[in-house]
């Protein structure tokens, strides 16, 4: 396994461009197997989740060209549907949790998926029955194989229907919308996501001759198609990248500009930091973090202590939940950082305690965390990268903290994080990979 080995305590300075969104790249790339036509996707990060679909994809007969590192040429002509039933596509898919979304679009296209227990982060319960109830209301049939924990769904006269979400599932959202794209009929999905990933593939599908009504609301209405073509489509910039970048300024007093960032996809994401006392300064679609030696959390109106918690879209991403929370331990004053969804996902506080950070686990789901105010700095440590977003938080604690910190186990991060070594280093950070 690899490692980041930090010297910290020094402000990072200047520009950067944040990768194109993991999110929405999976949900795009999976999109691919409704048509046989080509489709061109731009903007596609190279970080391991990404490329790890695309070899899925590629070893499932779907015909790849890369003619420049962040562009993909896709055609899925030819699909070798017995492949799903191999070891080697168990494997692979199992590894990787955005892969659940080829089912959507097998199901649409064949009247069959297949798919094996998904991986993905350790960060707490993460059911599926959103998808698979979704696929039934369309008519499909559904096995669970305990012996091989696997997946089938096999249904040849879907027909679209009413369904309400029993949660609105952004990856469940993006796999029934697939599958509905070319049932008969019309589908009306109630309590669907409408975060900017889904609002990307609804837009992409409509481009290939879905038709689809409702797109950014939580109500969508589906009139199916016989058939869908290809396309061009561009990914947005990673808001999760952005808001990571934000975090870092912050905490290493430094003076960042991010470009190209997005600014009209982020939605609460920079009132929540503004909360949070940092200063942000926006032109155009840029996004400046100005040098601040102290910022200090805002309290509600009342005078009571500030609440950061996570909600479906328009509320605050949870993926962002863990760089606030490391971001809050040199602020002034004091926050509750209430992790709903995820029942894991703070556990690395730990690490931050040991590097002289003054949190409060309440419980699996709320840390109440009290800022340092730069009155004491962190101090170096050596840690080891859970999952992806605990590891990026990690990464921006050891940016800050004084000494050496060694990160372990960083291919998480590599997993969500393109080369972020290599551009944090032209920021001026100490950091080298081993």
């Amino acid at each position: 396994m690899s490692k980041f080995v930090i010297e910290g305590g020094r402000p990072l300075q200047g520009e950067i461009t944040p990768q194109g969104a993991k999110n929405e790249a999976l949900q795009i790339l999976c999109a691919c197997l409704l048509t046989q036509e080509e489709i061109v996707v731009e903007n596609i990060p190279d970080i391991l989740d990404v490329n790890n679909l695309i070899e899925l994809l590629g070893k499932m007969g779907v015909g790849i060209e890369r003619p420049e590192r962040h562009t993909c040429r896709l055609r899925a002509a030819d699909i070798d549907i017995e492949y799903l039933q191999t070891a080697d596509f168990k494997q692979r898919a199992s590894a990787l949790r955005g892969s659940i979304m080829i089912m959507g679009p097998l199901l649409a296209r064949f009247g069959k998926a297949y798919f094996p227990k998904p991986g993905g982060d350790k960060i707490g319960r993460r059911r599926l029955d959103t998808h698979f109830i979704g696929f039934q209301k369309l008519g499909a049939t559904f096995n669970f194989d305990s012996d091989e924990i696997f997946y089938t769904v096999e249904g040849r006269n879907l027909k679209g229907t009413y369904m309400l979400l029993d949660e609105a599932s952004v990856t469940g959202t993006a796999n029934i919308m697939m599958a509905a794209v070319m049932t008969p009929g019309v589908t009306t999905i109630y309590n669907a996501a409408c975060e900017p990933y889904v609002q990307q593939l609804s837009r992409m599908l409509v481009n290939m001759g879905a038709k689809i009504n409702g797109i950014g609301s939580n109500l969508l209405t589906i009139t199916g198609v016989e058939s869908l073509g290809g396309c061009h489509h561009r990914i947005l910039p990673d808001m999760i990248e952005v808001g990571s970048f934000i975090g870092m300024a912050a905490m290493t007093a430094g003076d960042i500009t991010i470009r190209n960032a997005g600014l009209r996809h982020l939605g609460i994401i920079p009132m929540a930091f503004e909360r949070m006392g940092i200063a942000i300064e926006t032109s155009g679609d840029d996004i400046r973090i100005p040098a601040q030696e102290h910022y200090r959390i805002d309290s509600f109106i009342d005078g009571s202590i500030m609440n950061i918690a996570d909600a479906p879209w328009p509320g605050l991403t949870p993926d962002l939940l863990s760089v606030f929370l490391v971001v809050a331990t040199q602020a002034k004053g004091c926050v509750l950082i209430h992790q709903k969804m995820f029942e894991s996902r703070l556990f690395f506080v730990d690490k931050l305690i040991d590097m002289g950070a003054q949190i409060i686990l309440c419980d699996p789901h709320r840390a109440t965390v009290i800022g340092l105010d730069r009155q004491t700095q962190l101090r170096g440590t050596v840690m080891t990268s859970p999952d992806i977003r605990a590891g990026v938080a990690l990464l921006i604690a050891a940016l800050s903290a004084s000494g050496r910190s060694t990160i372990h186990n960083i291919e998480q991060i590599d997993r969500g994080y393109e080369c972020i070594d290599e551009r944090l280093t032209r920021l001026g950070a100490t950091i080298s990979r081993a």
